[in-house]
């Protein structure tokens, strides 16, 4: 469809037929003062602008101005053609995934088709997952261990987001767990968004042992900016270990802090969940997309495409070549 932003200053073309018709005409030059017989044969020859007949290379001079006047008015009144409509999804939500590296994470107690699977991969796997699902938010990704990284900031690229998941390495950023600290640094990077529209999932296997700052500390903090925090405790409860004796069954567990994982959630008006395996932590990021359910609301854009750069740069080529024709004809 094509839309003309400026329909009026079309007038202008016009405006060359005004002057010329309005205009009085210069007036007839003086009788010659001499007679040459063959006066007639050599204008004939060398006829040029200043001539008082019409001449076909003038004529022709003139539909090339009137050619580079057109396409220079057509630029001014802004032809534009407006694309099909594209509709685009719309959300106000911004989610932070901060998801522990530490060195417990290397732990193999994840069942997945019966197969046991280390705790870093089976939430590669899920949360990868959910991330391709979240069409329309804003998702951030913040990865601790000793220490607590921002390790892809707020963005739509969802394909970014889960790739930087499934390339994290454990142990990059130390073998302990600094849930605090990552919450901290969390909660900072959503301080400047608006209220009532932002999440942290927060997921981690152990509890508290390093960093400066206390995880009920940054859960005030979070509380104070709206952020609710859903917090997610991994690990079986139990898991089979060969022994000298025979099978041992034993917690691989019991670093987990529920209670604190709990108080978190509480206080910033989350939710506590917890999960054992697979199956279970799939189930939760369920849970989780329902609680913050993607908006349905859309907004409708209409790509524009001007035509002035075609219309004036071709009147810029016919300029030159008249600048070219009036050069060579002097």
């Amino acid at each position: 469809m094509i839309q003309i932003a400026y329909p009026w200053e079309l007038l202008a073309l016009i405006l060359p037929v005004i002057i010329h018709y309005a205009l009085p005409k210069a007036k007839q030059p003086a009788k010659a003062a001499l007679n040459v017989p063959f006066f007639e044969q050599l204008r004939k020859n060398f006829a040029t602008d200043v001539d008082m007949g019409e001449t076909p290379a003038k004529s022709k001079l003139k539909y090339l101005l009137g050619l580079i006047w057109i396409l220079i008015v057509i630029s001014g009144a802004g032809i534009q053609w407006l694309g099909k409509p594209i509709a685009l999804p719309q959300t106000g939500r911004d989610l932070l995934m901060t998801i522990d590296l530490s060195g417990s994470m290397q732990t193999p107690d994840m069942l997945v088709n019966n197969q046991a699977q280390t705790r870093i991969d089976v939430v590669k796997q899920v949360a990868s997952q959910f991330i391709n699902n979240r069409t329309g938010d804003r998702l951030g990704l913040v990865l601790f261990g000793s220490r607590a990284y921002l390790q892809t900031p707020l963005t739509f690229d969802r394909k970014t987001v889960a790739q930087m998941l499934n390339d994290a390495t454990l142990g990059i950023a130390g073998p302990q767990t600094a849930i605090g600290d990552a919450l901290g640094l969390s909660v900072k990077q959503l301080i400047d968004h608006p209220k009532n529209s932002k999440a942290i999932i927060l997921l981690t296997d152990g509890g508290n042992n390093a960093g400066v700052m206390e995880p009920l500390a940054a859960a005030k903090l979070a509380a104070q900016e709206q952020i609710k925090v859903y917090t997610i405790g991994l690990g079986a409860e139990q898991i089979a270990v060969p022994g000298m004796f025979g099978t041992q069954i034993i917690n691989p567990s019991t670093d987990l802090d529920v209670a604190s994982l709990k108080q978190i959630a509480q206080l910033t008006g989350g939710e506590f969940f917890r999960a054992e395996d697979a199956a279970s932590l799939a189930n939760i990021y369920a849970q989780i997309n329902q609680l913050e359910p993607i908006k349905s609301a859309e907004i409708t854009l209409r790509p524009i495409t001007p035509f002035y750069p075609w219309s004036l740069g071709l009147a810029l080529i016919l300029s030159f070549i008249l600048i070219l024709i009036k050069s060579r004809r002097n």
